[in-house]
């Protein structure tokens, strides 16, 4: 079974080599108590160590199961001693940090035997060694025999086929080791057994076979193993069952981490402060990542707010106003192409003026646009589903509002008809258009973002306003006030909504020019009763009722009687509730104070669109029905056109008409008869006269004296003041030209006029006639157009929206939205493109970025420390490996792999790196509750709560177990590579 064949071990220590065994021959039979004896030196442990395959021979052969060791791998060395030797040291070598069970366990461990086998077949060798009941004790608490029987149980519990044995006695007293002997006599009869040992008394009577050694070589062998023996049949030994070996397994994970905690928990105050130490680095990184990860939720938030009422919006008609901000951005960081040695000019005027005479307003094509996003928002899948939250469609609606005030007085819920009634119609007309579009922006009924036009509030709606009162609309006749964060809403706001008369505005406004005091004593209402109020929306067509002649309709609001009418038939609305932006909401989508939903829009405009004037006007597109004339043409007639007209004019007239129509065209004279008469005039006069004769025109004209004009017109040069005199003279000439036609022509009958005119008219040609109809014939038309009329009339077109409003939650995602409007522009017609109007491209955008790269320069600056505490952890587990070296050797010795080892080391480090990660996770969370209340005591922004993400807890509890194992490579590399036999023998 075994045979050691000329086995030479050499030791060399420097330049000296030493002969431990000096060409050993020995046969062992399967079953046997050998003992070796010989002095101290001879080579016994040295024999042993070889046989067990701690130690390797420098020569020679070992041959197993009549196989050559010669070409054995350290696999099959491991797998040899993990399944076919059991060692008993002289010195225990149990490892103390385990359970005697665990001590025991340990060899079937690495045999891959499953939990449950190894229990049982390590209580049943500790019961076979007598110590059945101590199975629980650590080897610390137990006697020197008592642990010399664990480790005989721990030898004997992989059933190996052969037990070594080194001075097993050799610790202990003469009773105990009469004890040992016994046991292991017992166990001999079915196993070799091989025992060191100086003892020759021990050995006499226990052994069944005696080698004795001296100076390496072997002197005497008391019962040989013949070659007889090995010839013979062997009889089957009794009580054992041959089995198949199996592979040995390496050693579990699970396993390595068991004896590295029990390791570490005997060093419980050193691993704590190692691992806290490990953990400075975690916390500040953790730290950094709280307060970003708060800072960038609560931009996140921001962001969204911002976004809710900054949507990339599109309207039906755009100006693209690029051009004259690239001017205006131009005109500082031009290079100039002259010298700096004089002053120039910059000709920022001209390019202002002609970067606003190249404006062109696009014409956007939201129908065929209309449809892309429907589509596109009903496939889920889709890109834009993904980025927006929400699409709103506008359209060019008036809300024909109607409230009372306490008076009983009825008017429009309307800014600019509130301005109108304090500053007059001719007024409000001639404000510059910058005051017109600030009082049209002051809307104040608003329409709420629907949720996909699912439901009637989004929730990004409920989610930035709080309900203080009620609840939010669930029908078309339902609206809520909306109310700022004081609770407030403005006094336009309560005009609006009849809670202040006209008169009262008026007074306040007049008395604000003035510089009056007035009463600013605070008013206020309960929730119930502004829920209780009520208001009349009137469809645009219902605005509307026919003329008593019959040829036209009047709007019924310009009048008292007609405003009462229309409230008392009006679609009453109600106040459902009051919503107010919430705390946390940096930005409010709404801006006006009375939010109705998209069920409104809908019942108002489908309420036109079936009206009985809408139909008409979209059965007559050439006429204007409110007034009964015609539109506007967009071209103008030509000369041919306009004679044709002005003849067919001059059909429809009677003779009277006729002859004054004659006589007014002959009243006018030519310009050229005028342009001969005035340089004739003017011929003979000096400058003198000229400015003599232009003296009492120019002073009625300016209103100034005497002496200024006759100052002025002194300076003037001649050719300025030949103009000023050519026209003068001309409007005389025209006037005397009119006067002596109309006295020659007074003597013409009517018919004798119309006769005339015939006869003229023949000859005229068609730019004369064209003259003259732009003299006599002015057609009246409607100061109105088609679409003016429809939409006066409330008729919307559903499928063509007058602006897009598309909403995102993050910049990020307005980003890919603007890329998909981008897509959409690809490969279209100019016409069919759409401009839109990104007002959040206006904004900064790089908060977060900027935020983000803050956090991981710091991150980079606190993984320093990382750094160092990572190669602290090398360090203390390069002393761990020293402190268990014989618990390396241990290993070994029962079939540990150099793997294993590594893996014993790798997990105390992980171990480690789990136990800093998780030092600095909750280190972290106690260190945000006083930071956030710094934050917030310092910004004043309660939104911003520093918080660790638990993916980032995570990511950082990995980051410490890979940096720790990293560190640890080194030290677990050097445990491995450590001479069995030498670790042994440490102390």
């Amino acid at each position: 079974m075994l045979s050691l064949c000329n086995i030479v071990k050499n030791y060399t220590a420097g330049d000296t080599t030493v002969t431990a065994l000096k060409g050993v021959s020995l046969n062992f039979r399967k079953s046997e108590f050998v003992s070796v004896l010989g002095q101290s030196g001879c080579g016994k442990t040295t024999l042993l160590n070889i046989i067990g395959g701690l130690d390797r021979y420098t020569s020679g052969d070992l041959v197993i199961n009549g196989r050559s060791t010669k070409d054995y791998s350290d696999s099959d060395w491991d797998n040899y001693r993990n399944h076919s030797i059991g060692f008993v040291f002289q010195s225990y070598n149990l490892i103390p940090h385990q359970s005697v069970l665990s001590n025991v366990e340990l060899a079937l461990t690495l045999s891959g035997v499953s939990r449950e086998e190894r229990r049982r077949r390590a209580t049943e060798a500790l019961e076979k060694v007598g110590l059945g009941d101590q199975i629980h004790k650590k080897p610390n608490q137990m006697s020197g025999g008592q642990m010399q029987r664990v480790a005989i149980a721990r030898a004997l519990v992989n059933d190996p086929d052969i037990l070594l044995a080194d001075e097993p006695t050799g610790a202990l007293d003469s009773e105990t080791s009469v004890q040992i002997m016994e046991l292991l006599k017992e166990i001999s009869a079915d196993k070799l057994i091989i025992m060191v040992t100086h003892n020759p008394e021990l050995a006499e009577k226990y052994s069944t076979r005696i080698i004795r050694l001296l100076d390496g070589e072997v002197i005497s062998d008391s019962m040989p193993y013949t070659p007889e023996e090995a010839e013979s049949p062997s009889e089957p030994v009794k009580g054992r069952v041959k089995r198949k070996r199996k592979r040995k397994k390496s050693m579990s994970m699970f396993t390595a981490i068991s004896l590295s905690f029990n390791n570490l928990l005997t060093k419980k105050a050193r691993t704590f402060l190692t691992s806290f130490a490990g953990s400075i680095g975690i916390i500040g990184i953790a730290l950094i990542l709280s307060i970003s990860t708060g800072v960038n939720a609560y931009i996140d938030s921001v962001q969204e707010d911002m976004l809710s009422s900054y949507p990339i919006s599109i309207q039906s008609e755009s100006v693209d106003a690029s051009t004259l901000m690239a001017t205006l951005m131009q005109a500082d960081s031009e290079e100039p192409d002259h010298d700096r040695d004089r002053v120039y000019v910059n000709t920022v005027m001209y390019e202002l003026i002609n970067s606003l005479n190249s404006m062109e307003v696009n014409h956007n094509n939201l129908l065929d646009f209309k449809k892309f996003l429907d589509g596109e928002m009903a496939n889920s899948e889709s890109d834009l589903a993904k980025y927006a939250t929400s699409v709103q469609y506008g359209y060019d609606l008036d809300m024909n509002i109607l409230v009372k005030d306490e008076n009983g007085d009825i008017s429009k819920a309307d800014i600019i008809e509130l301005m109108k009634g304090i500053y007059g119609e001719d007024m409000m007309s001639g404000v510059s258009s910058y005051m017109s579009q600030s009082f049209s922006n002051m809307n104040i009924w608003t329409e709420l973002l629907p949720e996909n036009n699912s439901e009637q509030v989004a929730d990004l709606l409920k989610k930035q306003y709080d309900v203080i009162h009620g609840a939010w609309p669930e029908s078309y006749d339902e609206v809520v006030l909306i109310v700022d964060k004081n609770n407030e809403i403005s006094d336009l706001t309560l005009y609006a909504l009849g809670l202040k008369t006209a008169e009262q505005m008026k007074n306040e406004v007049n008395a604000g020019m003035n510089g009056e005091q007035v009463n600013t004593e605070q008013l206020s209402w309960t929730y119930e009763e502004m829920c209780g109020m009520t208001f009349r929306i009137v469809s645009g067509a219902d605005m509307y009722a026919e003329n008593s002649e019959g040829n036209g309709y009047t709007l019924l609001s310009e009048s008292e009687t007609g405003l009462k009418y229309l409230y008392d038939n009006g679609t009453e609305l109600r106040i459902s509730g009051i919503i107010r932006p919430n705390e946390d909401a940096s930005a409010a989508m709404l801006t006006g104070s009375i939010g109705y939903t998209k069920a409104l829009t809908e019942y108002i405009v489908n309420k036109a669109n079936s009206s009985k004037l809408v139909a008409e006007q979209i059965a007559n597109p050439d006429t204007d029905i409110l007034t009964g004339l015609k539109f506007k043409p967009e071209t103008e007639p030509d000369s041919a056109q306009k004679a044709s007209d002005l003849k067919e004019h001059i059909k429809t007239l009677g003779t009277a008409e006729k002859a004054a129509l004659y006589k007014t065209i002959k009243a006018q004279p030519d310009e050229e008869y005028l342009n001969t008469t005035a340089a004739a005039y003017l011929a003979d006069m000096t400058r003198e006269n000229k400015i003599a004769a232009l003296m009492q025109a120019f002073t009625q004209q300016s209103g100034m004296s005497e002496t200024q004009v006759s100052g002025y017109l002194a300076g003037l040069d001649d050719a300025t003041l030949n103009e000023y005199m050519t026209e003068a003279v001309k409007q005389q000439i025209a006037q005397k030209y009119a006067a002596e036609v109309m006295a020659g022509l007074a003597m013409l009958t009517d018919e004798q006029a119309c006769a005339a005119l015939d006869t003229e008219m023949a000859d005229y040609t068609d730019d004369k006639l064209a003259d003259i109809y732009d003299l006599v014939l002015t057609p009246t038309y409607s100061e109105s157009d088609y679409k003016g009329n429809l939409k006066k009339l409330g008729y919307i077109d559903f499928s063509i929206p007058s602006t897009v409003k598309i909403y995102a939650n993050s910049f990020e995602d307005k980003d890919e939205i603007t890329s998909i409007i981008r897509k959409y522009n690809d490969g279209k017609d100019e016409k069919d493109m759409i401009a839109y109007t990104d007002y959040v491209a206006l904004l900064m955008s790089t908060i977060t970025v900027v935020i983000n790269a803050i956090s991981y320069v710091l991150m980079a600056f606190v993984s320093i420390s990382l750094i160092v505490s990572s190669l602290m952890i090398g360090i203390i587990t390069y002393i761990s490996v020293l402190e268990r070296t014989k618990e390396i050797g241990v290993l070994r010795s029962i079939g540990a792999s150099k793997k294993d080892i590594s893996r014993v080391f790798n997990a105390e480090t992980l171990i480690i790196g789990f136990a800093s990660g998780m030092i600095g996770i909750l280190v972290t969370i106690l260190l945000c509750i006083p930071i956030n209340a710094i934050i917030h005591a310092l910004t004043g922004i309660n939104a911003i709560n520093a918080v660790l993400p638990p993916v980032g807890a995570i990511i950082l509890v990995a980051i410490s177990m890979l940096l720790t194992i990293i560190a640890g490579l080194i030290p677990a590399r050097i445990a491995a590579k450590k001479d069995p036999v030498v670790a042994l023998r440490s102390e």
